[in-house]
């Protein structure tokens, strides 16, 4: 495994690094559009600064793919090995025709929430920016297709591992190499504040979802734990001061959890709570997983929900299940498929 991956490397990082300018943008072509795997693949590059390369540390690390799952619903899942077989889980949604990737930012979490498969695995690290990317790069080259969404809602929180989550969307939308647009890209977290106010001053036009889950600070932190760090208060007016700058509409994630956060006074909080956001709310049906301690709310309940934020002037989705019998779906990746 190289000491310095260039997938971790921006354009400009690579033209910096090369003798000359136009060395770096063949070497970032070839990493980004022709998944290159290894330097001795690059032959329009001099070999005497390939050799260079791989004699000061750089090189190019790859995702090993261990398993795809393919579920009913067209939804497919990967599990990768990471270069020191740290695993990871990737998630591909296809909506006629249309390719989204659910791409994970850390192995493990360190967020906890009680619902999420992911949160009951210990962290392990973060991933780097080019560890991020190859999702993409591989994903792409194994299913030949050309991924038009991107949403940061795998394993971990983005926003915990924000300075590589940034980087990585650079790489992903410099137009010499995937080209995937701004505002196709959708950060989630959990809520931490730091990462809010700082991605607010980066002149992205990203998406950010927030998940909420109780509009309560009582019964989201038994939900949450960043709760206690980052209460309900504190957290809406970080989001309000972000959509003030920025101008840009929030998305809220709400997983209806049986008899838990389900009942219609708390719907009624929920909206008070969102009331002076632009806001799209999406409700989620749970989807259980190995280590679940909660049910899904029935039908008629997520229905009610639904009604009650649309009656309140609020768009309003429900996202019913998609991939969970390849335990694809949102709050199921574990990376031990």
């Amino acid at each position: 495994m190289p000491n310095k991956n260039l997938k971790d490397f921006t354009l400009a990082e690579l033209q910096r690094l090369a003798a000359k300018p136009f060395y770096g943008a063949i070497l970032f072509d070839w990493l980004q559009n022709k998944a290159a795997e290894n330097l001795e693949q690059i032959s329009n590059l001099p070999k005497a600064w390939r050799t260079e390369l791989k004699n000061n540390g750089y090189g190019i690390a790859n995702l090993k793919l261990l398993k795809r799952t393919d579920d009913p619903d067209g939804t497919r899942k990967y599990l990768f090995a990471l270069p020191d077989n740290c695993k990871i889980e990737t998630v591909l949604l296809n909506d006629a025709g249309r390719h989204t990737l659910c791409i994970s930012t850390q192995v493990g979490c360190k967020m906890a929430c009680v619902f999420c498969a992911t949160g009951r695995l210990k962290f392990k690290r973060n991933l780097s920016a080019g560890e991020i990317v190859d999702q993409v790069i591989q994903i792409e080259k194994i299913e030949k297709v050309k991924i038009q969404n991107l949403v940061y809602m795998g394993m971990g929180e983005p926003l915990d591992n924000y300075d590589n989550v940034l980087k990585s969307i650079r790489i992903l939308n410099d137009k010499a190499g995937k080209n995937i647009g701004a505002r196709h890209i959708t950060i989630s977290t959990c809520g931490v504040i730091p990462g809010i106010a700082r991605l607010a001053d980066e002149g992205l036009q990203v998406r950010l979802a927030v998940s909420l889950h109780a509009a309560t600070d009582s019964l989201r932190a038994k939900l949450m734990p960043i709760n206690k760090k980052y209460p309900l208060p504190d957290l809406m007016r970080a989001l309000k001061a972000y959509q003030k700058k920025t101008g840009r509409r929030l998305t809220f994630e709400y997983i209806l959890l049986r008899g838990v956060n389900d009942a219609r006074e708390q719907a009624r909080s929920l909206l008070k709570l969102l009331g002076g956001v632009s806001a799209h709310i999406n409700l989620i049906e749970y989807n259980p997983h190995a280590r679940a301690e909660f049910q899904p709310s029935a039908k008629k309940t997520l229905r009610e929900f639904w009604w009650l934020a649309v009656d309140r002037g609020f768009e309003t989705t429900i996202r019913y299940k998609r991939g969970q019998a390849a335990s694809a779906a949102c709050g199921q990746l574990s990376g031990e498929s």
